[in-house]
């Protein structure tokens, strides 16, 4: 039986469930920031937040004497206009590295930026209506992030990783017995990640209705919720219908009679099992970079960047709202452009030679 609902859906309802067991573990005033969320954030982001808001409570908790014999649901809002500044700032050197649960945990720029974010929101809500008398976490600056490298797969490294998908000349003997299943399979996935540079979330949520192969175009759920349409070429059609051939010949699990990329199990692939088909067939084109679904997209991303030259086109494809987002990941190439363009504009004509 077909379910009711389509992967988007109930992967919002189970993340929503996941949630409210969150919530049981905080204090009970938190209830109202996520109602207060809930109409501008997906349930990803406020999963998100009630972890990092987890965090913090554990931390009072562990650290303040005055919290120690109280249990962190019972918490009061009177505890938010207690914490100062110099706090906040001793919680995020805390979570560079703390002990939990007999358990190591750390946390680089991004992990310490995300979570102090996630704090100036929570006591954002809380002041701007006037619930608390002082907002301190608005007080620290946020870390400041050292630009990475992006990495990228060159275009001799693509045709190498998709040729060997296709091959499989390099695998293990047992890998080679799962790639005669897996091969279509494998090499619609990766070219219509190379070729369209969907996330891995958009791709695993795919529905078999959802290809309009009349029109080369594919309807996904974007990041923040929304649907969109994204465009293939001709080297993604043809993967994408010799894969169609031989999905039309197998039954799914029920559940997943609509999904378009299937697992052995004849189930949904997962977010996971795409990860790891990524790492697996990169390995053995290219051993010096680290290279995952993300990279793919970054490498779709510089392709069509440095064919088109138009940031606005790769920022609508790529789904980014903020057209700044994709400018830092390009900034290297827009520098390389602007270089090559000092000499387009001529004042006056050259004298004959």
């Amino acid at each position: 039986m077909k379910s009711k609902y389509n992967y988007h859906d109930q992967l919002t309802i189970n993340n929503n469930l996941k949630l409210r067991a969150m919530l049981k573990e905080l204090p009970s005033f938190c209830m109202m920031f996520f109602r207060g969320i809930e109409p501008s954030t997906s349930s990803r982001t406020r999963i998100a937040y009630a972890y990092d808001l987890g965090v913090f409570f554990n931390y009072i908790k562990d650290n303040n004497p005055e919290y120690a014999h109280t249990e962190i649901k019972d918490f009061s809002i009177d505890l938010l206009d207690k914490i100062t500044v110099t706090d906040v700032e001793e919680y995020l050197d805390y979570l560079k590295i703390y002990s939990k649960d007999d358990s190591e945990h750390t946390n680089k720029e991004t992990g310490i930026k995300r979570k102090l974010s996630s704090l100036k929101s929570f006591y954002n809500y809380y002041f701007n209506n006037e619930m608390i008398k002082d907002n301190p976490p608005a007080k620290v600056k946020v870390p400041k992030l050292h630009e990475k490298e992006i990495i990228r797969l060159d275009p001799d490294e693509v045709a190498l990783l998709l040729d060997e998908v296709e091959s499989g000349d390099k695998l293990t003997e047992k890998q080679k017995a799962f790639h005669e299943k897996t091969k279509l399979r494998d090499v619609a996935l990766l070219t219509l990640l190379l070729g369209t540079g969907m996330r891995v979330s958009e791709c695993v949520g795919i529905d078999i209705d959802d290809i309009d192969f009349k029109n080369s175009g594919i309807k996904i759920r974007r990041k923040g919720g929304y649907d969109a349409i994204i465009y293939f070429g001709d080297e993604v059609e043809l993967a994408l219908l010799d894969y169609m051939e031989q999905r039309e010949t197998i039954t799914p699990v029920e559940g997943h009679e609509n999904a378009y990329f299937l697992s052995l199990q004849n189930k949904r692939i997962s977010v996971r099992s795409v990860e790891n088909l990524v790492k697996k067939y990169s390995k053995l084109v290219t051993s010096l970079k680290h290279i995952t679904p993300h990279k793919l997209r970054s490498t779709y991303g510089t392709t069509l960047y440095k064919e088109t030259g138009d940031i606005y086109l790769v920022a609508d494809v790529l789904g980014h709202k903020d057209v700044n987002t994709t400018r830092r990941h390009y900034a290297a190439l827009e520098e390389e452009r602007r270089r090559k363009a000092r000499n387009i504009v001529h004042l006056r004509e050259k004298p004959d030679q």
